[in-house]
């Protein structure tokens, strides 16, 4: 029998190898084809013909989105976005910093519960927010940041205002994305909106090259050579760079979903809802401590106000929960927080971090049952493992959460010492407030009683804005706002210079209401130029600057610890005479007009209704409330 005839192992594994270099070959062209946007070129066209420019697709969502304002200082890289906003009728207001646009995205998403937008244009325009963008991060604040970029070609090469703004914003921002043709704007801007409000809200990038912002003709003038080319390389290189520009432009103008993507709005589930109906049920000496999470959408604060006080459980109020109860609610306690947590057998850190504000957690007792719902996972357990620990830790939203409480509690009463006691401290502490205000000054006017005028002259229909670190803290002692949502202050960044930007944006979101912003004289510095803004746009506000010539919060720390005052020493500056220098009114409170105090600042209101913007500059005392001296 003869043996087998065996294949030829070389002339089989010739062929192979070249099926495996053919398909790897292929498919690298494909591959080389779809990332040069071929097959999409062949099922889209590109209007070539058309002057319709990517500004219009970021216009079309913003309206869509229910957008009525934005804050810009302009640029070319984003000047289509700015008139096409404008041709559809969103308001686009021109600051004189950047950080101030972003500083009034900021406050409108506050207080309409919507996004705020900015636009800046690139490189130094978007590094001049960087401050802004990470205040809303830490105050949680839904805001949509637009920045203007280099062309899509010319990134990494040099170009002018050309930097890395993804690095820069990623560590800052819930979303960021570089839209890199035109069709993509209206998808990426979308899925940004959805993601500021979404889960624990904050601010989010976009950046838009120049070249998807402006229209065909322009950037193929642009970007394409005018004479045909010569040589095979010059021929591929412009070959690259139409095909380049075909991608950008192509499918741009086809017919896309405009309108809000779902939130996703995490919910307490109803397993721990209940258990901590039953916690509070045998409570005897229960507290409540609310942060700015409780006034987000959806739950409105009218209903969440409602909530708490049938509830009825003495609360303490922070952030953008000041004023939810209005100014003289008995449930509402001031004073002594840090004792009062020390004495509560339960605990509800409803939107409340256990940061510096409550000093690490320091100040909750061991003996006490807390119980802490955030929507933000980190901040709900933050410094558990060192001071304090939840006995419930709910992950969800804070309003729908005491809605929910309050259901399962209704009809629930605890006894009316406990809140009385608390509310003893607030009276001691206001007596302490009037023999302050009744002390001498040698030279300038007793802060204390200025702020306490102020309070007493405030209407009702006020948005109360503060900025700064001395006067302030002063005044979040004396003033009160009047109702849920009318009180701005930076958050948890504490950072100076918020008060031009949330005015701004305040007062264009309650057009009705007066608008008062409390400055200290430093942090007057940051502002004093946007009163050109406010005369612009006819925006009218009241400023209070308490001016005591100095860093006074820093300065009287430094000075006996270390035994310097340097870099603390500021000037009685006319603030009020560069205001008007800008287009505004100026207004001078001092020693020698002290018995008119209350018509100056009457005069500040009628001079606001108007119209016109109004800076009262108050030369006050240095204060020390160690030991409730007033000096100067």
């Amino acid at each position: 029998m003869g043996s087998p005839t065996t294949g030829d192992p070389e002339g089989s594994f010739v062929p192979a190898l070249l099926l495996l270099a053919g398909g790897t070959l292929v498919a690298a062209l494909l591959g080389a084809a779809h990332r040069l946007g071929l097959f999409y070129q062949l099922r889209h066209k590109v209007d070539k013909a058309s002057v319709r420019h990517g500004g219009e697709n970021v216009a079309s969502v913003l309206r869509a989105h229910g957008v009525r304002f934005i804050f810009t200082l302009v640029g070319g890289h984003i000047s289509p976005l700015l008139v096409a906003c404008e041709k559809l009728g969103i308001r686009v207001v021109d600051t004189r910093h950047e950080v101030t646009a972003v500083f009034a995205a900021d406050a409108v998403a506050r207080l309409s519960g919507t996004v705020g937008v900015a636009a800046v244009t690139a490189g130094p325009g978007l590094t001049n927010t960087v401050t802004a963008v990470k205040n809303a991060q830490m105050a949680q604040s839904p805001v949509l940041l637009l920045g203007g970029a280099a062309g899509t070609l010319l990134q990494n090469r040099g170009a002018l205002q050309a930097v890395d703004q993804m690095s820069l914003f990623r560590p800052l921002c819930k979303f960021c994305a570089s839209v890199r043709r035109v069709r993509d704007i209206v998808p990426t801007l979308r899925a940004a909106m959805a993601a500021a409000q979404s889960g624990t809200p904050g601010p989010v990038f976009v950046e838009l090259p120049i070249d998807v912002l402006y229209p065909y003709f322009m950037v193929q003038k642009e970007m394409v050579p005018a004479k045909p080319p010569k040589g095979l390389v010059a021929w591929v290189v412009t070959w690259y760079l139409k095909n380049h520009l075909a991608n950008l432009f192509a499918g741009a103008w086809e017919p896309q979903p405009e309108g809000p993507l779902p939130l996703s709005i995490p919910q307490a589930p109803p397993q721990q809802v209940q258990r901590c109906v039953e916690i509070l049920s045998r409570a005897k000496r229960p507290l409540m401590v609310l942060g700015s999470q409780a006034t987000l959408p959806p739950i409105p604060a009218n209903k969440l106000r409602a909530a708490v006080e049938s509830l009825g459980i003495p609360c303490f109020l922070g952030g953008m929960a000041r004023g939810l109860l209005g100014r003289n609610n008995p449930l509402h306690i001031q004073q002594n927080r840090s004792a009062a947590l020390k004495k509560a057998d339960v605990v509800i850190l409803a939107g409340a971090v256990c940061d510096f504000r409550l000093s690490y957690g320091r100040v909750l007792s061991r003996s006490s049952k807390i119980i802490i719902v955030n929507r933000n996972r980190k901040d709900l357990l933050l410094n558990s493992d060192l001071f304090w620990k939840p006995q419930e830790a709910v992950q969800g939203d804070v309003a729908s959460f005491v809605l929910k409480l309050e259901e399962g509690l209704r009809g629930h009463t605890w006894a009316p010492d406990w809140a009385e006691e608390l509310r003893e401290a607030d009276r001691q502490k206001k007596q302490i407030f009037q023999e302050k205000a009744a002390k001498p000054t040698a030279q300038h006017l007793n802060p204390v009683r200025v702020l306490q005028l102020v309070e007493e002259t405030l209407p009702e229909s006020v948005v109360l804005v503060v900025d700064g670190g001395d006067f302030v803290g002063t005044a979040a002692q004396l003033v009160r706002p009047r109702g849920p949502l009318c009180w701005l202050d930076p958050g948890a960044f504490g950072t100076l210079g918020v008060g031009g930007g949330f005015a701004l944006g305040a007062k264009l979101c309650r057009p009705d209401a007066e608008v008062w912003c409390l400055f200290g004289d430093g942090a007057f510095g940051y502002s004093l130029i946007e009163f050109d803004t406010f005369v612009r746009h006819k925006i009218p506000v009241i400023a209070l600057v308490g001016n005591d010539a100095s860093w006074t919060q820093i300065s009287r720390e430094q000075v006996p610890s270390l035994g310097s005052n340097v870099a603390c020493g500021l000037a009685y500056t006319d603030y009020h005479k560069a205001a008007e220098g800008l287009g505004a009114r100026g207004l001078l409170l001092s020693r020698e007009n002290e018995d008119q105090a209350v018509q100056v600042l009457r005069e500040a209101q009628q001079q606001c209704r108007d119209g016109h913007p109004v800076v009262v500059n108050i030369l006050i005392g240095k204060t020390d409330f160690r030991d409730g001296s007033i000096s100067v």
